[in-house]
């Protein structure tokens, strides 16, 4: 009951983390307006207030909630990932990688051969920036940790 919980739990956390990526990847604020949001519809976020005519201080304060509640369900799902054993932390991952391979084994045999290697090029470039990421994640927790 315990695991079907948590896959849940965290099955119904990943999409939402999926959507909360911009198409272009990680936003550089040096394109961002004043109140940090950029575009028509104001981030990927913002979609749904495209209609509503925000003022300037609106628009603020809706990015800022926003920011806010990025990490939430990522958060929740952490706390709930913290408390699995290591054999079953292991199980879960293991899952999750061989249902990412069958999903991409489903995506080419969709795509022509020339589409495939676009694919692959593409997905190539996204583990380099997931590999930066997680470098950098990690040097930020070291460097927080000796500055403590």
């Amino acid at each position: 009951m315990r695991k079907t919980l948590i896959a849940l739990l965290l099955a119904g956390a990943l999409p939402t983390l999926a959507l909360a990526m911009p198409e272009g990847g990680p936003r550089d604020n040096q394109h961002c307006g004043q109140d940090g949001m950029r575009g028509e519809h104001r981030g990927p976020g913002m979609r749904m207030f495209k209609d509503l005519d925000l003022s300037a201080e609106q628009r603020a304060q809706m990015g800022e909630l926003m920011r806010e509640r990025k990490n939430g369900p990522q958060e929740i799902t952490q706390k709930y990932l913290d408390k699995l054993s290591e054999t079953d932390k292991q199980a879960l991952h293991k899952e999750l990688e061989n249902a990412r391979l069958e999903h991409d084994k489903a995506i080419r045999a969709i795509l022509t051969p020339e589409q495939q290697k676009t694919f692959d090029a593409h997905k190539a470039e996204m583990d380099k920036r997931r590999a930066e990421r997680e470098e950098f994640a990690a040097w930020k927790a070291e460097k927080d940790s000796e500055a403590e």
